[in-house]
Order: structure tokens, then C-alpha cells, then sequence
């Protein structure tokens, strides 16, 4: 269910609420529209800090960029907050072209890292996130669970690969040396993550 508010002094108010609570975390502004996601629940949360993790030992670790749990990504510098989006995880490699201006990054990550949840509109921020030249952006769905890799080509977001418990290929990334694949367990499925240059793999 989407509400829209009218009211210029309730909007302000309840923005301001939400900040001072700081509930604004996670929200995005999407060409003047404001979004509210909902709230990562604990899975979901517990994937990005161990995405943030591993890929901090994969290219911080080797000096190669640097890895962020979240930020606010724009296609513009003067009045930035109009249209931003906020990925789960983002990687900045050295030779990045984004430009990191404290509050905001100018210009997509070179990985980008969405983890879908129940009413989230992950998938609908391709289109930006080709707009702003991320490289490549990994979307992990988990209903059902599946990993899809997309890479920019041509000035869009192209589906790479795509990972399942039925056909659980390995997706290799250009952006940093990782192989990823979805493979099956007793609790939940489990991401597999292969350095591509070392004997060093990681489960989440």
C-alpha cells in the first residue's frame, strides 16, 4: 500500500520524526518522490554485514578500494537529495569514477549489492544504477532465493547469471575476484563466495 502525503507541514513533521528516531536510514529519494522501505529485517541485515566483511578482506584488505555498508548514491552534485538511492553494500575500486562527497558518492559504485525483502523495490533501481555507470550490481532475492548478477552493457543493466538451488552455477565477477553461487543447506540456502586469486572461500 503506498500513502501520499499532501501536507507540507504533516510531511515535515513526520520526516523529522523519523529522522530524529533515525528510521530515515535506509530512505531514498527517487526524482523528488520520497521512498520509505521497509525495515531489514534480521536476515537481511545479517547478510550485509557479512557481505561488508568478506568483500573488506577481498579489496580493502589488498588495497584495491573500499567497501561501504550502505550509502547515499546520486547522478548529481548540486541538490543531490532530490534522487539518490541507497544500496545495501557498495564497493568503490581505486580507479572508481564516483566522486565521494562525504554526505554523498557522484556516480554509481563499481559493485553495488541489494538484498530484496518482503515490499522493497530493488530491482526498480537498475535503471539508475545504469544511469549512474555502476558496473555491476548483485541482487540477492530470497523468495525464492536465487542470485542474479547484472553488468552495465551498452548503457543498461544486462542479467549476467543467475544462481539457484536447482542450477547453482557460480557467477563470476568482473568488478572484484570473486565467484559467487548459491548452494543448498539444512536452515537456509547459503552463499558461497571463491577468491579468484587465493584458496580462500567464505559461506553466508
Amino acid at each position: 500500500m503506498a500513502t501520499i502525503i499532501r501536507d507540507p507541514i504533516l510531511e515535515e513533521r513526520i520526516l523529522a520524526e523519523r529522522a530524529e528516531r533515525g528510521g530515515d536510514r535506509y530512505d531514498e529519494v527517487w526524482d523528488g518522490v520520497y521512498i520509505m522501505p521497509p525495515m531489514p529485517n534480521d536476515e537481511h541485515q545479517m547478510l550485509v554485514g557479512r557481505f561488508t566483511r568478506i568483500l573488506d578482506e577481498i579489496v580493502g584488505d589488498a588495497a584495491l578500494g573500499h567497501v561501504r555498508p550502505g550509502v547515499n548514491v546520486s547522478d548529481r552534485v548540486n541538490g543531490w537529495q532530490q534522487n539518490y538511492r541507497v544500496p545495501d553494500v557498495a564497493v568503490f575500486l581505486n580507479d572508481t569514477r564516483a566522486v565521494n562527497y562525504a554526505a554523498f558518492w557522484h556516480g554509481g559504485p563499481d559493485l553495488a549489492i541489494e538484498i530484496l525483502s518482503p515490499g522493497d523495490q530493488a530491482r526498480d533501481k537498475l535503471e539508475f544504477y545504469a544511469q549512474v555507470k555502476t558496473r555491476e550490481v548483485l541482487v540477492v532475492d530470497r523468495a525464492p532465493w536465487q542470485i542474479e548478477l547484472y553488468r552495465l552493457k551498452g548503457g543498461r543493466m544486462d542479467l549476467i547469471g543467475t544462481s539457484t538451488l536447482s542450477h547453482p552455477l557460480p557467477i563470476h565477477c568482473n568488478t572484484v575476484p570473486a565467484e559467487i553461487q548459491l548452494v543448498s543447506a539444512e536452515e537456509r540456502p547459503r552463499i558461497l563466495i571463491n577468491h579468484l586469486h587465493e584458496d580462500r572461500s567464505w559461506l553466508i
